[in-house]
């Protein structure tokens, strides 16, 4: 029963593959286009793309190569394959700017290279181009039904290159005066990043560098200095406290505080 069951199976598939070949050698392009949409509704999206790709150069110019073209990137991305995705979608909507589907294709585009966005601590060439087609999306379609969803994604995802910027901060804090005043190079990584991105959910990590750091940098300089820069760590104090009053990091930064004003007045 079990090699029965294995036959008949074996079959099945080689059935399959075979329909699925003769579609592909068929000249019958209308047929093709049928099976093709088949195959995407039935998820084998491999399937449908190839056929797609196919037939869409001899659609070209007529009423079926608009459908065939967003279906080719609805396929791609539905095989998570998010950047050959984004590349059609960005066709389709460059092609037929007011087509039937240039809404949800500069949608799909912004949401695909979102997933395909990669960790911060990567390049984030992919993040940039998410957050230019969400910014293109709310552009042209600021009554869109997911104008909210894409402000979200793209708030997320300039957050995420917040992040990244965070993460080069914090290596120049932790360098510290090693091979030279990384202190300074963090402050103005963190004040660029707050700058950039001045809704960050990051914020307060940037201040509180930029306070340790100007402390950190203020301790080591020759004495004419000293004072001076133990002035500017009180100043970035009261910034931080007006920023954040109530912040986590208060505790850390009243001690920094109370420590430079020692300085100054010894």
């Amino acid at each position: 029963m079990k090699k029965g069951l294995v036959f008949l199976l074996s079959v099945l598939i080689l059935s399959s593959c075979g329909e699925y070949n003769k579609v592909l050698k068929s000249t019958d392009y209308e047929m093709k286009y049928e099976y093709a949409k088949k195959y995407y509704e039935e998820k084998k999206y491999s399937k449908a793309y190839t056929i797609l790709e196919d037939i869409l150069p001899v659609f070209r110019g007529t009423s079926r190569a608009e459908e065939a073209l967003y279906l080719i990137a609805q396929s791609y991305y539905g095989a998570k394959d998010y950047e050959t995705a984004g590349q059609y979608f960005t066709t389709y909507y460059t092609s037929y700017p007011r087509g039937e589907f240039a809404e949800p294709a500069r949608y799909y585009a912004g949401y695909g290279y979102y997933l395909d966005s990669p960790d911060p601590r990567l390049d984030q060439a992919g993040t940039y181009k998410a957050i230019n087609e969400f910014q293109l999306f709310l552009e042209y379609y600021p009554k869109s039904d997911k104008i909210d969803e894409a402000q979200k994604l793209l708030f997320e995802l300039q957050d995420k290159l917040a992040e990244k910027e965070l993460l080069s901060a914090k290596l120049y804090y932790n360098l510290g005066d090693y091979l030279g005043n990384n202190y300074e190079s963090a402050v103005i990584t963190a004040e660029n990043a707050i700058r950039e991105y001045p809704f960050s959910k990051h914020k307060e990590e940037f201040h509180i560098i930029i306070l340790r750091s100007r402390y950190e940098e203020a301790v080591r300089s020759v004495e004419e200095k000293k004072e001076e820069r133990m002035r500017e760590v009180v100043d970035e104090y009261y910034t931080y406290l007006n920023e954040f009053p109530e912040g986590k990091y208060l505790k850390e930064a009243k001690k920094i505080f109370e420590s430079a004003s020692k300085k100054i007045n010894d």
